[in-house]
C-alpha cells in the first residue's frame, strides 16, 4: 500500500514533547526525533547520527542544538553537524534530514514529503483539547498492524454492529444501512442517519430518537467526526439531509482521530472524544472515554488478528462489498496522490 508523503502526519500529542527532552518515533519507516528547545521551539530531524547511526533521540539538548550522546557530534536545527569533538574539519555531507514540523490542535505534525511543498493549510482541522466548545479526553494505541487496515476500519462503520456490539451497543442498522458518501479534495465525507432507536437513559427518557453522524476522513489518515440526537421524524423532514447540530436534543460530541504508519506492519492511533459543553460535562467525558477504551481495544484485537491472517496467506485477495465504497474511494485517492508525487521523479529520470 502506498502512502502520501506530501502530507502532515501526527507524531505525538503536544504535551508529550517537553522542553529539552528528545522524543523518538517512526513515521513511514523513517526514524524521526522531535525536540523542543528551552524557548519552546520545535525541531524534527532524522533520528540517526551520521557517524555510527546512533539515535539522536537518546541525545542531549544544548540550547538550539542537539548532541549525539554516543560520540558527541553536535547538530543544529537544520540537521547540520556543527561540532565533532577532537576534529576541526566537518565534512559537507555531515548532516541529517530535517522535517517541517508544526504544533496545532494539540498534536505535533511532521511533513514527510518535499520540504518546499509543506503547507500548514493542509493540516486537517481537528478539534484540540483546548477547544472552548468541547470537553475532551484523549489517548493513543500502538498496533502490530499496517496503518491501512486501521484506515479501512474507520472508513467502514458497518463493523460497529458486530465488533462493538458490547461497547457501543450499536444496532444492526449500522451494517444494513449505507451512508451518504461525498468526495472531498483530500478525503471523503461519510454521513448517515440511524432511526427508530430508543433514547439513551437520562437524555430523553421514553422517547424514540434519531441519530445523525458525520465524519470527514482526510489524507493521510485523519478522522474528524461529530453528530447528535434528534426527535423522531427529523431525518424524514430533512429528506435525509444534514441537520443543524445546534438543534440536537442531546448527544453532540466530537472525536478527532489520527492514524500514523510507523513501519510497514506497525502503526500508532491517536484519539480524542468528548461532549459539547451544551450536551455534557467532565463526568460524561470520562464515561465516553471508558467506552472508547473498550471499543478501541476491540478494534485493535480484530485488526491485529486480521494482519496475522494476511501475513500467513500468500497472495491473499480481498472481496469488496457495497459497504466498502468509502474505503475504495479513499484508497484510490491515496494511490492517485502518491502516483502524482512520483511522476516528477519519473520525468527527471
Amino acid at each position: 500500500m502506498n502512502y502520501v508523503r506530501n502530507a502532515w502526519y501526527v507524531a505525538s500529542w503536544v504535551q508529550d514533547i517537553v522542553p529539552e527532552a528528545p522524543y523518538g518515533t517512526f513515521i513511514l519507516n523513517e526514524p524521526v526525533v522531535v525536540w523542543r528547545n528551552a524557548d519552546g521551539a520545535l525541531t524534527a530531524l532524522e533520528d540517526r547520527c551520521v557517524h555510527r547511526l546512533a539515535p539522536l533521540s537518546l541525545g542531549r539538548c544544548e540550547g538550539e542544538k542537539l548532541r549525539c550522546m554516543y560520540h558527541g557530534l553536535l547538530f543544529d536545527r537544520t540537521g547540520a553537524v556543527v561540532e565533532i569533538p577532537g576534529q576541526d574539519m566537518i565534512p559537507a555531507q555531515a548532516r541529517v534530514r530535517s522535517y517541517p514540523v508544526a504544533e496545532k490542535h494539540s498534536w505535533v505534525w511532521v511533513w514527510m514529503g518535499e520540504a518546499a511543498a509543506a503547507d500548514e493549510a493542509l493540516i486537517p482541522d481537528a478539534v484540540g483539547l483546548d477547544h472552548p466548545d468541547y470537553i475532551l479526553g484523549h489517548g493513543k494505541l500502538d498496533y502490530a498492524a499496517e496503518a491501512r487496515l486501521i484506515n479501512d476500519n474507520l472508513l467502514d462503520f458497518s463493523h460497529l454492529s458486530y465488533v462493538h456490539a458490547k461497547s457501543f451497543g450499536a444496532p444492526e442498522a449500522w451494517a444494513y444501512e449505507r451512508p451518504t458518501i461525498t468526495m472531498l479534495d483530500r478525503g471523503v465525507r461519510i454521513e448517515r442517519w440511524i432511526t427508530g432507536e430508543s433514547a439513551v437513559p437520562g437524555e430523553a427518557p421514553g422517547e424514540t430518537i434519531e441519530r445523525f453522524a458525520s465524519y470527514d476522513f482526510l489524507v493521510p489518515g485523519v478522522l474528524l467526526m461529530t453528530g447528535g440526537n434528534f426527535p423522531a421524524g427529523t431525518c424524514r423532514s430533512l429528506g435525509g439531509g444534514t441537520p443543524d447540530l445546534t438543534k440536537a436534543i442531546a448527544g453532540v460530541t466530537f472525536t478527532s482521530q489520527a492514524v500514523t504508519p510507523l513501519t510497514d506492519k506497525t502503526a500508532r492511533y491517536f484519539f480524542s472524544w468528548g461532549p459539547h459543553r451544551d450536551h455534557g460535562d467532565a463526568a460524561l467525558r470520562d464515561t465516553l472515554m471508558g467506552i472508547a477504551a473498550m471499543a478501541f481495544g476491540e478494534d485493535k484485537d480484530i485488526i491485529e488478528a486480521q494482519q496475522r491472517v494476511m501475513d500467513a496467506t500468500p497472495d491473499f485477495r480481498i472481496m469488496p462489498t457495497t459497504a466498502d465504497r468509502g474505503v475504495t474511494l479513499f484508497n484510490r485517492l491515496v494511490e492517485k496522490l502518491a502516483r502524482d508525487e512520483r511522476a516528477p521523479l519519473s520525468v527527471a529520470s
